[in-house]
């Protein structure tokens, strides 16, 4: 598209409206005209006050919460400590809201889960969003070296046949599989699905062979 398209956050990207972090799969945007770029960016910058827009992921997690829903209202910000990643801030941080849901529970019978499949849904769309939130409850995301690291014992739980899959896996266990917006022109609402990418979907099915708590 050459020179016919602005980029964001005054770095030279055209076109691109929604990104992924590096290693997530699924949904993303590129507009093709400047136009469409300047009314999709006006809805993401909007969060979905004011229109439909949707963005859905699926999480496999460390552990699982106890309940089956809620949310995650801590405010982003790069962290004083690794200026690469990203921190839950008390102040001078960015709002953040991602609302989760558990969709089913791993492990031994009788004992706390080992892992969760989730869905999480943003309100807001920051770096590292939902792998921060996730990590910031106390269930990082599965084979997210930077913000779960410190779970990668957890494996050591799982039999030999599960751990090997999961130590496997070479990133987070994250999904971008729903997305919804208004057509920057026609205002229709546009609404797209992404299955699972095979290695994801081979990771659900084996921690699936655990028994459902």
């Amino acid at each position: 598209c050459g020179d016919s398209l602005s980029g964001i956050g005054g770095v030279r990207r055209p076109g691109i409206v929604h990104r992924l972090d590096k290693d997530t799969s699924g949904l993303l945007v590129v507009a093709k005209t400047d136009r469409a770029h300047q009314g999709l960016a006006a809805q993401f910058a909007d969060h979905g006050r004011t229109g439909p827009l949707e963005r859905e992921y699926t999480a496999l997690v460390w552990g699982a919460p106890m309940q089956l829903r809620g949310t995650v209202d801590a405010d982003l910000a790069r962290s004083a400590a690794n200026r690469q990643k990203i921190a839950v801030t008390k102040s001078g941080g960015r709002n953040a809201i991602t609302h989760w849901q558990v969709r089913e529970r791993f492990g031994p019978m009788g004992a706390a889960p080992l892992a969760a499949l989730m869905t999480c849904r943003l309100e807001t769309g920051r770096t590292h969003q939902i792998r921060v939130h996730m990590s910031h409850i106390g269930h990082p995301l599965i084979g997210d070296a930077d913000y779960g690291a410190h779970f990668k014992t957890k494996s050591a739980r799982l039999p030999d046949d599960i751990r090997a899959v999961v130590d496997a896996f070479p990133r987070q266990a994250l999904h971008a599989g729903l997305l919804a917006f208004a057509h920057p022109v026609s205002g229709e609402t546009l609404r797209f699905e992404s299955p699972l990418p095979e290695d994801l979907a081979g990771l659900i099915r084996a921690i699936r062979t655990l028994p459902a708590t």
